[in-house]
């Protein structure tokens, strides 16, 4: 059953357009109430929706703006599983982008982090939940040291994933008919699901408790 989402409203575009570059106090304060209603509250729709269809996606945020111009330009969201593991969500002129995230670790993250990728089995798994999430268009990155780390062998078989002091998985959704209506959240959860399996192991091998 549908929710309050219907989607981005086309004025939303003409919103960010208006807020392009470099815009004056006056000018943002001009769309703000438009910009509230047209660009960020369907986000909080949106978020809102997912956490229905799914329970684990209802630690949401919804970002507010801030002084610098990207914050008005870009309408940031973000799902959390776990400290420094997350789903991100941003909605700009270019439509809709989403990124399954492990990143900014806590202290002793990348150790724990380093540890499930250099086991056999756990890495095993990490490295082919990589290749299937690749294979469905998600581009793979992260901070990552030139060399492997200190206390593992240079040629170990997945000493490119030892390197990694955090991982993302991101690809557009894009902008298409479908933003402005509430196919937008099928698509949503669809790419959620794509991210499942990373996230998952990510909570299972990196997360920590407060």
């Amino acid at each position: 059953m549908r929710g309050q989402f219907t989607g981005w409203p086309e004025q939303a575009m003409d919103v960010l357009w208006q807020l392009q570059g470099e815009p004056a106090h006056a000018t943002r304060e001009r769309y703000r109430a438009d910009r509230e209603r047209l660009v960020r509250q369907p986000m909080i729709d949106l978020l809102n929706e997912v956490a229905d269809a799914d329970p684990r996606y209802q630690d949401f945020s919804v970002w507010h703006y801030r002084t610098n111009s990207w914050w008005w330009q870009h309408q940031s969201a973000v799902i959390r599983f776990g400290r420094k593991i997350e789903i991100n969500l941003r909605f700009d002129l270019d439509g809709l982008h989403i990124q399954g995230a492990w990143w900014y670790p806590d202290p002793g993250q990348v150790d724990m982090f380093r540890k499930a990728v250099a086991a056999e089995a756990s890495g095993r798994e990490l490295s082919a939940i990589l290749e299937d999430v690749q294979a469905k268009g998600y581009d793979v990155s992260g901070d990552m040291m030139k060399r492997p780390p200190r206390g593992y062998p240079t040629d170990h078989s997945r000493s490119h994933l030892l390197r990694h002091r955090s991982l993302i998985a991101a690809r557009p959704l894009g902008c298409e008919e479908w933003l402005h209506t509430p196919a937008a959240a099928d698509r949503v959860l669809t790419a959620a699901g794509d991210l499942d399996a990373l996230l998952m192991w990510l909570v299972r091998h990196v997360k920590r408790t407060t």
